[in-house]
């Protein structure tokens, strides 16, 4: 009979199996009700007016931020690491010659549009590299998602997805960025950094009403979320899983069109220095 000592759940009676069952629907439960309150909660958040005139190219040529919301009252932006820079000595890959893995996965798991518009919202993808080198990724990658680029204006400075002392851009996830450097969770404190922020439309003012980072990002994974119901769950090594239960020892996302290369064949990746948290 296989059970924990072979690396696999323990196999018990269908009614032993029900009574654990029902005891974790419990538990489920009440994260669904502490969910639903945090919601309500984010709701109630205040909100900050932007003033800043921010300008951005895309396959439409330049757009503002208001003209992002596409008519509707409420834009996501997704910050999406893309560097516009060559990549540094000893440095290759993501994210300065294509984006981001971990970005990618993200935008792979992004809902078809129409359903946030027929809830009045928008959602557009930003990067600070130049549309001319987002445009063959895009396609590579087969998105239609709107993606569009912020090169030149203070946009992901004042949001804080891109790292630069000298620009005053020195806090990721309301943390210092160099303590999360020290910390091991961010590669350097200069640089691209995932997050996704939220504006509200109000006649012609915008407002900033959200942002989140990290682990914060964790709801828009559908991929890590129908892994969570699996036994192996993500086979990610910072998860609490028994002793035998398979895991990743190294960053296992790649861009979709990547699964079939090799280990040592995958471009590092700007997410893997970043511990869960």
């Amino acid at each position: 009979m296989t059970g924990a000592e072979d690396g696999l759940p323990k196999v018990v009676s269908r009614q032993e199996w029900l009574a654990a069952r029902r005891a974790l629907l419990a538990n489920e439960k009440e994260l669904t009700r502490r969910r639903d309150a945090l919601n309500a909660e984010r709701r109630r958040l205040p909100m900050v007016e932007v003033d800043k005139p921010y300008v951005f190219e895309g396959p439409n040529g330049r757009e503002s931020l208001l003209e992002l919301f596409d008519g509707r009252r409420q834009l996501i932006v997704y910050h999406f690491m893309f560097d516009p820079d060559d990549p540094p000595p000893g440095k290759s890959g993501a994210p300065w010659t294509e984006g981001c893995p971990g970005c990618s996965h993200i935008a792979d798991n992004l809902p078809h549009l129409a359903h946030l518009h027929a809830r009045d919202t928008s959602l557009v993808m930003v990067s600070r590299a130049p549309y001319a080198k987002i445009a063959p990724f895009k396609a590579r990658m087969g998105w239609t998602i709107p993606w569009v680029s912020s090169f030149g204006s203070d946009f992901n400075y004042d949001f804080h997805v891109t790292m630069d002392p000298a620009r005053g851009s020195t806090e990721w996830n309301f943390h210092d960025v160099a303590e999360l450097r020290d910390a091991g969770k961010v590669p350097d404190i200069r640089g691209e950094l995932p997050g996704l922020s939220v504006f509200l439309r109000h006649n012609w003012s915008i407002y900033h009403s959200y942002s989140t980072f990290a682990r914060g990002l964790d709801p828009l994974l559908n991929t890590y979320n129908l892994l969570d119901l699996t036994p192996f769950g993500r086979q990610e090594a910072w998860e609490d899983t028994p002793a035998g239960w398979p895991k990743s020892k190294e960053f296992w996302l790649r861009h979709h069109d990547r699964y079939d290369e090799r280990p040592e064949d995958k471009a590092a990746c700007c997410h893997e220095q970043r511990k869960a948290g």
